[in-house]
């Protein structure tokens, strides 16, 4: 009985470690990005092997429009 609730509670854990890693990654091919980010190309392998499913560049809008990465007018170090 002790031996069915350990693999009960194993498949369960596998299952929602399986769906949660599904759902983080469609939600990251969804919103937006930052711009030094936008062609990831580790992150598109990686989201493409755990979902099926290319990231959609058209739906995706840049995050952030001016930061310090992106400011030109930061003086050069």
């Amino acid at each position: 009985m002790l031996t069915l609730l350990i693999a009960l509670f194993v498949v369960g854990w596998a299952a929602a470690a399986i769906i949660g890693t599904q759902a983080y990654f469609r939600g990251e091919q969804t919103k937006p990005i930052h711009e030094r980010n936008w062609r990831s190309s580790s992150f598109e392998q990686l989201a493409k092997s755990v979902t099926g499913v290319e990231t959609d560049y058209s739906a995706r809008v840049p995050a952030y429009q001016m930061d310090a990465y992106s400011s030109r007018m930061l003086p050069d170090a």
